[in-house]
């Protein structure tokens, strides 16, 4: 019996996908906590700031859409599972070596989408627990899937940033090398326009000294002529 070949596996960037199937066991692990100590709305005090309360969210992150009538549940389902195939080919595209921002942005925001799926698959909500607030004001209720979606995308946009700065920085430079360039050439424009004002000068003095001896020949001739 010939050994299974899982080499096409870590293809690329495949290896990041563990990080993502942690995102989900650690988002069910959490989940299933929640579930078994706690009663809907029941809460438990953490710190002054946060505390645990299990909420059935319907909607998407932070309760987007949770008093639809029910058809965001498989809209949400559909989307979810569209956006991890697109990002799973992706990350598989990317190279074995660098691009690590990329791929673990990727991976966090897969892991969360698919966290958040399996609750609408098998409860048909989507469990909330963490709350956030400072004395009245509320933060919306969210769970490590979500948390998970929010961090990469932050670090999506963090890997743009960093893609565009050597891009701005050769387009500064470029600039800043013409700019020299043109000052260069500039200076020698006004260096030879110098030259040939300083050569038209010393030109015309030489035709004036020329002019001037000329004339002193001419009246010495005339002197010795009237002299004799």
């Amino acid at each position: 019996m010939s050994n299974l070949d899982l080499s096409y596996l870590y293809k690329g960037g495949s290896r990041w996908l563990l990080l993502a199937g942690g995102v989900i066991a650690l988002d069910q692990w959490t989940k299933s906590l929640v579930i078994a100590r706690l009663d809907e709305f029941e809460s438990v005090v953490l710190l002054p700031v946060l505390d645990f309360m299990r909420l059935h969210n319907e909607g998407a992150a932070f309760s987007l859409l949770s008093d639809a009538s029910g058809w965001q549940r498989w809209f949400f389902i559909l989307v979810g599972c569209a956006v991890s195939t697109g990002i799973f080919f992706w990350i598989r595209s990317l190279p074995s070596r660098g691009q690590y921002l990329l791929a673990a942005a990727l991976s966090l925001v897969m892991g969360g989408a698919l966290g958040n799926v399996i609750d609408r698959i098998l409860l048909g909500h989507v469990v909330d627990f963490i709350r956030v607030h400072y004395r009245e004001s509320y933060f919306p209720a969210f769970n490590v899937a979500d948390s998970a979606i929010t961090i990469g995308a932050g670090l999506l946009m963090l890997d743009a940033l960093l893609q565009s700065y050597p891009k701005t920085r050769e387009s500064g430079s470029s600039k800043a090398y013409a700019a020299s360039k043109s000052k260069e050439s500039s200076k020698k424009k006004v260096s030879k326009k110098s030259g040939t004002k300083k050569a038209a000068i010393k030109k015309n003095a030489g035709k004036q000294k020329v002019s001037k001896k000329s004339g002193t020949k001419k009246n010495v001739a005339k002197k010795k002529k009237g002299s004799r």
